[in-house]
């Protein structure tokens, strides 16, 4: 029997049919086919094998000795076929979604997509930055993350495609005792002099520091160098306190102890967030997660420009919408 290579899974399964029923009528019925295009595949096996599988008498067929041999391998090969076919019929995979850090606007987006699609699982993750998190999508290890699409590497935005969610007002947040924590919003100007954190150092938020170096560029606002990244509320307390130098965050960041989140205004500066999967992807969580997304903007006015906000000039992937007069 000569070894066979790349058998179509068709072949074995009417050979299959053929060696239980004993019968071709029957066993075409069995597979609803023409019994010629049965009888037709089973010499294309026997020609791919190399020998006779079935004895063939006017009243009677059998399987050889070689038919007998290949038919329990048949089985297996189709019981894999079929476990191959299910194991995609059934649910999808969860849906791995970066939220980039807890309690942020995209936190709504994937309630309201847990909602929409309760059949499906989405799993939270938190890379904390886009850059990072688009290489994990591009790695598989990652679904979808939201954040400044724009920031990216050409290279990356080209294997990525993007959904633009909501301009997120920036804000800064400062040690509970510093000067400006008394005010109840920070106009750029008085962070003349001041030195910000905005992940410098970070190969995971470049795009983040990007759009810091453009918001400070011209006002006498400075970068503060790269310091160890704060993972947790105590870890950015005790970084905080250490260092004390304010951190640029948006309007949604989470309380933080011995902290004052306060907005920024003069202009309001705008984060623009946008939800990010590899192009060409197919989920159907991902679908309610586009779907919610989209609806939470809409309710909320989230792709409403404010009047006299600020934003980095020629920004890819954002509406083409017109701000208010700049303040």
């Amino acid at each position: 029997m000569a070894p066979p290579y790349d058998i179509d899974p068709r072949l074995l399964r009417a050979f299959t049919a053929v060696a239980e029923e004993l019968h071709f009528t029957r066993a075409a019925g069995r597979l609803f086919v023409a019994q010629q295009a049965l009888s037709r595949d089973i010499r294309r096996l026997e020609r791919e094998t190399g020998t006779q599988l079935f004895a063939r008498t006017t009243r009677q067929v059998a399987l050889t000795p070689d038919g007998e041999r290949l038919l329990p391998y048949a089985r297996r090969v189709l019981d894999a076929h079929d476990a191959l076919r299910d194991a995609f019929r059934a649910a999808p995979r969860p849906l791995l979604v970066d939220l980039n850090s807890p309690g942020l606007v995209q936190d709504a987006v994937l309630r309201r997509a847990r909602e929409l699609a309760p059949d499906q699982e989405l799993m939270a993750r938190f890379e904390s930055g886009l850059t990072g998190a688009a290489r994990e999508i591009l790695a598989g290890r990652l679904d979808a993350s939201f954040g400044r699409y724009g920031g990216l590497a050409p290279g990356l935005r080209a294997r990525l495609d993007a959904q633009f969610v909501r301009y997120e007002p920036m804000a800064v947040v400062l040690p509970e005792d510093h000067p400006l924590a008394a005010l109840p919003e920070v106009p750029l100007a008085r962070l003349a002099g001041e030195r910000l954190y905005a992940g410098a150092g970070n190969d995971r938020t470049p795009e983040w520091t990007d759009l810091a170096v453009r918001l400070f560029a011209g006002r006498g606002i400075h970068l503060s160098p790269p310091a160890p990244l704060a993972v947790g509320k105590e870890e950015f307390q005790r970084i905080m306190a250490k260092h004390r130098h304010p951190v640029l965050a948006v309007v949604g960041f989470p309380p933080m102890p011995g902290c004052a989140l306060r907005p920024l205004v003069d202009p309001v500066p705008l984060s623009p967030v946008s939800l990010v999967w590899r192009k060409g992807a197919r989920h159907p969580a991902l679908d309610a997660l586009r779907t919610a997304a989209a609806e939470l903007a809409r309710a909320g006015g989230w792709h409403e420009r404010p009047a006299g906000s600020w934003l980095p000039e020629d920004e890819p992937g954002l509406p083409l919408t017109r701000p208010g007069p700049p303040g």
